[in-house]
């Protein structure tokens, strides 16, 4: 995140002793992105963060892919998507390409018998159903319906659910998940035009610190292969760390809509951005105030992007036959729009409850084998009249 945060005890001075009660050294670690010149936190450990004892296994969860050039428009029933026990195992890739994974999980159980870190990518993590405890290295963060979490890669956690019924929306980013630049100024400071701003943001305040040896096993993201590491030491042994590179949470509900007098287009919704795609939030608003104005959206074009939305909740004005959990795949290279009677119905509503996340990517999406599985296979024809 572009501003800083101190959580627990730290020196006054970086790079320099800080010693325990009994004299003892701290393990200082920087935390760093972008080799030296991305965002960082130095933090400071019980144990040296570097003792592995053990490595397991290694084993591949790359997707398999279904149709590697689509150009055909989908519909993914995302409730379909089975729940699992365990919180890797249900996640299942739905779309990729070299930038991103899109994500479905219904996860049931917390992770009780090991810690996860995604070497590969940021995370982002949109809770759909279910609340609980996102607990890292880094502090604690409670979580609920609408909360978006951001786990910056290389953060070590598990998450705790209060119920087994859950619905997570996942984007895996091989790119860093930042703020929209347009949102900030030049020292970072989100401006009086965002949708949002640092208020909204929710940091860490609890911080769990075990000063434990033993095994304790982490699971490993690299290259789409997870790897079972064994650690000598408890990872959560920070005693306290400052720096601009940590998980948060955001919820859509704090988003504030940007309306006009006539259709805004989809960039005012933007949350989230990368170099690769960018994450937008569609949420309750008023519609478009000229006399004529018509709130459905234009047809347009895909012709650098591939768009996928998400569909959370409310009235989906401009699609049929559309439910909470679906996702809607329109590729490049072809025109998208309201289907058949959108416009008509739009015209003269005064405003719409509607809640969804939208990822558009710059490269084009490949359809996985889970995709298809859930997947409508004649959704690209229903704006025939």
């Amino acid at each position: 995140m572009p501003f800083y945060h101190k959580l627990g005890k730290i020196p006054h001075k970086r790079h320099i002793q800080f010693r325990k009660e009994n004299g003892d050294l701290y393990y200082e670690q920087l935390f760093g992105t972008v080799g030296f010149d991305g965002m960082s936190t130095n933090s400071y450990h019980e144990h040296r963060p570097t003792q592995v004892k053990e490595i397991r296994s290694q084993y591949s969860v790359a997707p398999k892919i279904a149709k590697s050039n689509n150009i055909q428009s989908y519909r993914l029933r995302g409730f379909q998507v089975a729940p699992q026990d365990d919180f890797l195992e249900s996640r299942k890739i739905v779309l990729t390409n070299s930038d991103c994974h899109i994500v479905l999980a219904a996860p049931r159980k917390s992770t009780t018998d090991y810690f996860y870190k995604n070497t590969d990518s940021d995370e982002m993590i949109f809770i759909h159903r279910g609340t609980g405890k996102l607990r890292t290295i880094y502090g604690n963060l409670d979580f609920k319906y609408g909360d978006y979490l951001i786990i910056p890669r290389g953060i070590i956690y598990k998450i705790d659910f209060d119920t087994e019924d859950n619905r997570l929306f996942i984007v895996e980013s091989h790119r860093p998940i930042y703020t929209p630049k347009r949102y900030r100024n030049w020292f970072g400071q989100l401006l009086e035009h965002s949708p949002f701003c640092e208020r909204d943001i929710r940091r860490p305040e609890e911080l769990e610190t075990y000063d434990e040896k033993g095994e304790f096993i982490i699971k490993v993201k690299k290259k789409d292969e997870i790897f079972d590491m064994v650690y000598a030491t408890h990872p959560f042994d920070v005693v306290g760390y400052d720096g601009f590179n940590y998980p948060y949470a955001l919820s859509i509900h704090d988003f504030e809509p940007l309306t006009g007098r006539i259709h805004q287009p989809p960039p005012v919704h933007q949350t989230f951005e990368t170099d690769a795609f960018v994450i937008c939030s569609f949420v309750p608003r008023l519609y478009d105030y000229h006399p004529q104005a018509i709130p459905a959206p234009y047809n347009h074009s895909n012709i650098d992007s591939d768009e996928v939305l998400y569909y959370v909740d409310g009235d989906f004005m401009s699609r049929n036959d559309i439910e909470a959990g679906h996702i809607s795949l329109h590729p490049a290279g072809i025109p998208h729009g309201p289907h058949p009677g959108a416009t008509e119905r739009s015209i003269g509503k005064k405003d719409t409850e509607e809640l969804a996340v939208m990822v558009d990517t710059f490269k084009p999406l490949m359809v996985t084998e889970e995709a298809m599985k859930i997947a409508d296979d004649k959704y690209f024809q229903s704006w025939l009249e």
